[in-house]
């Protein structure tokens, strides 16, 4: 365990989750799940290893099973991941994670299950980003499928509007110029690759450089 993984570094509504667990056990878990925080992105299995020994103490603390979903998702063990996901919701009620849970389902080679989170009644209550995110995947797991329009289709479903950029309009702009050029329709791939370029602040695309490309 890391000496500076300090349980007072987890978000307040995490902590405040814990509390239902011992002083000693909320400690060891937090820290855990600090650990499993840092190293997500650069050593996701080692993260993974944090988030599993944190849910061995809190295994009915939902911040704790979507700790281990996302360190599962990072690391490739799709199953895990939709499996503690899903857990995690069961006991919140939380559907902020349905994109990455469709995109598990598509990882194990299930894009006709990925289409059905769609369906699901809590994405009428989704934020901007994270419904920008479940129409990147659906749409994806279309491609999937060799349904090149109903993918289109998807994407249209969210916010095409440059004029009114939202949270998550970058990929989403990104994901649809990407199936127009898919589609041949090169003169509006261009456009859509320049509007996500305009607002991808945060550098998450290379929307410039494939904009270019295609000139």
């Amino acid at each position: 365990m890391p000496s500076d993984a300090d349980p007072k570094l987890l978000d307040p509504s995490v902590r405040a989750e814990l509390r239902s667990l011992s002083k000693l056990a909320a400690e060891y878990v937090g820290a855990h799940l600090v650990a499993a925080g840092r190293l997500i992105e650069t050593d996701p299995q080692r993260a993974l290893e944090h988030a599993r020994a944190a849910r061995g103490r809190a295994a009915r603390v939902a911040a704790v099973r979507e700790a281990t979903g996302l360190a599962a998702y990072y690391a490739g063990e799709w199953a895990e991941a939709l499996a503690e996901l899903r857990a995690a919701r069961r006991i919140s009620g939380d559907a902020s994670n349905i994109a990455v849970m469709a995109d598990c389902e598509r990882a194990l080679g299930r894009p006709e299950r990925a289409l059905k989170a769609l369906e699901d009644s809590a994405v009428g209550k989704l934020d901007p980003a994270t419904r920008a995110e479940l129409l990147i995947v659906v749409a994806g797991a279309r491609r999937d499928l060799g349904q090149l329009d109903a993918a289109l289709a998807v994407l249209e479903r969210g916010n095409l509007d440059p004029a009114k950029p939202k949270p998550g309009s970058a990929r989403l702009w990104y994901a649809y110029a990407d199936a127009l050029e898919a589609a041949g329709r090169t003169e509006e791939a261009i456009r859509w690759f320049g509007a996500a370029a305009t607002v991808d602040h945060d550098d998450e695309t290379d929307a410039a450089d494939r904009a270019a490309n295609l000139l």
